[in-house]
């Protein structure tokens, strides 16, 4: 399945070390299906977004992904896509930037028509094929609705989806310069959240973490002095404090590291889809390890 990371260390700007994608080095690491793109945002220190991206569709796209990034940003969103909709393209590739804020997804909708119907003229803040651009593009026009309340946006529009679309999953992690937002939904995929503490569990020692599936690596050594609290699609360390977000549970991360949570989706999807109801690329794409 796709991976996500987020990260955030506001209202101090912390330098950190990604590795995106490691190459296979084994037998059974080649037996596994290679990812599809990997894509890192963060933002400069007057706001402006950077994303670096790429699909994996040659092996140029999958040198570029596998060079360690050392950035600076108060937030950080990382993601390492295996492809459910939309071609190996630089458009498709994760994080999606809109209205100043950086969004990646990790799961599967259905009925594209439907939900470019209820986008109507907003569908023009899709660039590209996926369902997860469309769902950003859905969390931005509930944003504005709502006079900028990204918790509100993200409320709504996964409200709307779940009632009226197919689902198998809509977990995301979205950034701003100095907050951050995740959503679990349902409980088809895990998604964890660690407060770490200023040199984490043991006090005195650097952020170093590193997914099980040898996909994403990430490094800082300021967070032996800084507090930070991190999102992630596994746990990434052996920090006994990472918890298991609940289903339907969204998380906002404040510009003071302050952390607020609620369960807005209480109910199941209404059209709620299990793997054998996928098409088989998106099957594969959820069954990735």
């Amino acid at each position: 399945m796709c991976r996500l990371f987020g990260l955030s260390s506001a209202p101090q700007r912390t330098h950190a070390t990604f590795w995106l994608l490691d190459a296979p080095d084994s037998l059974s690491d080649q037996s596994r299906r290679d990812p599809d793109g990997t894509g890192l945002g963060y933002f400069d220190a007057d706001g402006t977004p950077e994303v670096h991206k790429a699909p994996i569709a040659a092996y140029q796209d999958r040198r570029f992904a596998e060079e360690a990034r050392d950035v600076e940003s108060a937030t950080f969103l990382a993601h390492v896509r295996f492809a459910s909709t939309g071609g190996l393209e630089t458009r498709n590739t994760h994080p999606f930037l809109q209205d100043g804020r950086l969004f990646a997804h990790n799961g599967v909708i259905e009925d594209m028509a439907g939900l470019d119907a209820e986008l109507g003229e907003d569908r023009s803040l899709v660039k590209g094929d996926t369902d997860s651009e469309r769902f950003f593009a859905l969390i931005t026009r509930e944003t504005r609705a709502h006079g900028g309340d990204v918790t509100a946006g993200i409320e709504h529009a996964a409200r709307w989806i779940a009632r009226n679309l197919p689902v198998y999953a809509l977990n995301l992690v979205l950034t701003t310069p100095e907050e951050l937002w995740a959503l679990r939904y349902p409980d088809t995929h895990e998604l964890y959240v660690l407060q770490r503490a200023a040199g984490g569990h043991h006090g005195d020692r650097h952020l170093d973490h590193s997914g099980s599936a040898g996909r994403m690596r990430v490094r800082s050594r300021e967070l032996a002095d800084a507090p930070a609290i991190v999102v992630a699609s596994e746990r990434m360390d052996d920090n006994p404090h990472w918890r298991l977000m609940e289903p339907g549970e969204l998380l906002h991360i404040g510009p003071d590291l302050s952390a607020a949570h609620q369960v807005v989706l209480p109910d199941e999807p209404a059209h709620r889809l299990s793997l054998t109801d996928l098409r088989p690329e998106a099957a594969a794409s959820q069954r990735a390890t």
